[in-house]
Order: C-alpha cells, then structure tokens, then sequence
C-alpha cells in the first residue's frame, strides 16, 4: 500500500492542520535542497501521503507555498530572537544576543537562509515579512544610542550596515565554510565594536 492511500482523507474540519502539515514538511525539504527551485508540489506530497491535488487545494503554487513557508520559517526566528532578549538586561546584551542568535540560526538551517535571501523567488517576490526583523534590530541600536552605549547617530544606518556585515558573515560561512573564520561570536563583537560604536569593555 502506497502512502497516498495510506494516509486518507482528512475528518471533516482538519483542513487547516493538513495546511500546516504542508508547510511544516516543505520546511524541511527546503532546509535540505537549499533551493526554491528543486522543490515540487509532488514531493511534498509524497513526503505527506497525499494526492498532489490536496496541495494545490491549498497552495496554487509552488511560489506560494514556499512564501508561507518562509514567512513560518521568519516567524519563528522572531520569536526565538524575543526569547533570547528576554535575558539580558541591558541594551548592549540585547542587542548582541540579538545578532548571536540570528547567526546561530543560519548555521542550523542554512538552506532555508538561502532560499529566503539568496533564490530566485526572493529576487523577484516582495517578502514584506522581512521588514519586521529590520525594524527591531534598529530599534536595539536606538536603545544602545539612547543608554549612552554607542555614539548618537542615525539608528537605520548603523542597523543596515550591522545587518549587511551580519548577513555577509553568515553567508561566507555557508557558501565558503574552509576560509580561516574565527568564531562567530568573536566576528559579531568586531562588528558592534567597528560598526556600532560600542567600547569593547561593553561587551
């Protein structure tokens, strides 16, 4: 018996958790392929024990079901970003266990990185949902700023350029994993220290 018929319909009422089922197997399948493109509707199908017709019930398309996935996979990023600054107390903690995590992140899942900041879909689809993580990393620069942590200054420029170095790090570090990197962590105090304007003796 095939999964397909394996699996059977859904009761009435659950098409919603067989809409998260899809998106919580085209998570994985993404984080393994690291490409958009690779991706069919049949394999998560497959992967599901579904007819191919039950995802396009849900999903039109491909391009549509990998932006669910991605907006899933940036929402629970944000969250785990929320957690992590719940710890610290002041705004140079935050703000470090900020870009610490987010790169911790990336390592764990590197194929969904590049498909949310490196594919084809995310070149020629606006990913709105993206904006959030920007806006809050400057909001922690302004906090910084505003404690008398880093030099007063423009707050959207100093959390793009942080944001620049960040993704660069991380996307070397993926795409070119034999070059001589030091830790993360070490790079990541360079980059508040150089970039943000934070004494190191803050860190």
């Amino acid at each position: 018996m095939d999964k397909t018929s394996a699996r059977g319909r859904n009761p009435r009422g659950q098409g919603a958790r067989l809409k998260e089922d899809i998106v919580s197997v085209t998570l994985r399948l993404l984080d393994e392929l690291g490409d958009d493109q690779a991706l069919s509707l049949r394999a998560v199908a497959r992967e599901l024990g579904i007819a191919a017709t039950s995802v396009y019930i849900h999903f039109a398309d491909r391009d549509q079901l990998v932006l669910a996935t991605l907006e899933r996979f940036h929402g629970e990023l944000m969250r785990a970003i929320e957690q992590t600054e719940a710890g610290p107390a002041d705004p140079v903690a935050k703000l470090r266990a900020r870009v610490l995590l987010l790169g911790e992140w990336v390592h764990r899942h590197p194929g969904l990185y590049k498909v949310l900041h490196e594919s084809t879909l995310n070149q020629r689809t606006s990913m709105a949902f993206k904006q959030e993580l920007a806006d809050r990393t400057t909001a922690a620069v302004q906090r910084c700023m505003d404690a008398g942590l880093a030099p007063a200054d423009d707050p959207a420029m100093v959390s793009l350029d942080l944001r620049a170095a960040v993704h660069g790090a991380v996307s070397l570090r993926i795409n070119q994993p034999d070059l001589p990197w030091t830790p993360l962590e070490e790079q990541i105090d360079r980059f508040l220290v150089k970039l943000v304007g934070i004494p190191p003796e803050a860190l």
